[in-house]
């Protein structure tokens, strides 16, 4: 089955327009979701949608409304919504760019794939994504969405581009204040070689491929146990250190890195193959 669009219309540079469509670039992976059940019989619980004081009520007597007091609300019909027209509906145009180490990844909300809509949007669309490329910059723009405008940035990938949504800066929160408390007195020379060190022993290049879920996979095998149970109860075995008391704390720090060194010396990766 094709992917399909999250969003169709045109890049505007200026005078020049692109069309273009813009796929999820992430997905789902090894996600597992529960269902609520009743015990009692083992049905799944539905949920009806409900009015104080009327009872149950049907969907389409259903509309959206905007609360401006308490138990006051403006009242919108589907039709008033969509009417409303601003240009990022069907334009994301290019305002500004900007060097990519600029945009702190506290703004970087989720990745999608950007691609010409037809042979005849190509050639532009290979100009702006080498112009980018070679200017080492990052583009930004407003696109409007399923009922939110929301701020983008777009950059080279491959032979395509990558368009990231990002934050706006009211929906951030400013990290310093979790911070205050934290004493500002810098490390022990000692010490902070150690972990140099421990950094260095473990730096590898990025390759998402060799990690994975792992609480997924062992609720994967619980659930695989469980329906191969005849009793309601799986047995779970305890994966965390069994050394380690509740509640224990690293004390001798130099120590503990010392340890964490000469550990990893003993276990070094073997040295990956490099990628054509």
């Amino acid at each position: 089955m094709a992917a399909r669009a999250y969003w169709q219309g045109q890049i505007r540079l200026a005078l020049v327009s692109i069309p273009v469509e813009i796929y999820s670039a992430s997905k789902s992976g090894s996600r597992i979701s529960f269902n609520q059940i009743h015990e009692p019989s083992g049905k799944r619980i539905s949920y009806e949608k409900v009015v104080p004081g009327i009872g149950p009520i049907d969907r389409d007597e259903i509309i959206r409304g905007y609360e401006i007091s308490k138990g006051n609300y403006v009242l919108l019909e589907d039709e008033e919504i969509e009417a409303v027209k601003i240009e990022s509906k069907r334009t994301l145009e290019l305002v500004q760019f900007v060097d990519a180490c600029e945009i702190d990844p506290l703004y970087f909300e989720k990745p999608y794939y950007v691609a010409p809509q037809d042979e005849l949007a190509e050639e532009a669309f290979i100009v702006l994504r080498e112009a980018l490329r070679k200017a080492k910059k990052v583009a930004l723009g407003q696109l409007s969405v399923r009922g939110r405008e929301k701020l983008v940035a777009i950059k080279p990938c491959g032979n395509g581009l990558l368009l990231e949504t990002l934050r706006y800066a009211d929906e951030v929160r400013v990290g310093q204040s979790f911070f205050a408390d934290i004493d500002d007195a810098k490390p022990k020379k000692e010490l902070l070689d150690l972990a140099n060190t421990l950094i260095e022993q473990k730096s590898a290049p990025f390759d998402a491929g060799e990690f994975e879920d792992r609480y997924a996979e062992a609720l994967k095998k619980l659930i695989d146990k469980k329906a191969k149970s005849k009793s309601k109860k799986a047995v779970i075995e305890d994966v965390d250190n069994p050394d380690a008391p509740p509640g224990s704390n690293v004390i001798d720090l130099m120590a503990a890195l010392k340890k964490s060194v000469e550990g990893d010396k003993a276990k070094k990766p073997a040295k990956r193959k490099k990628s054509a």
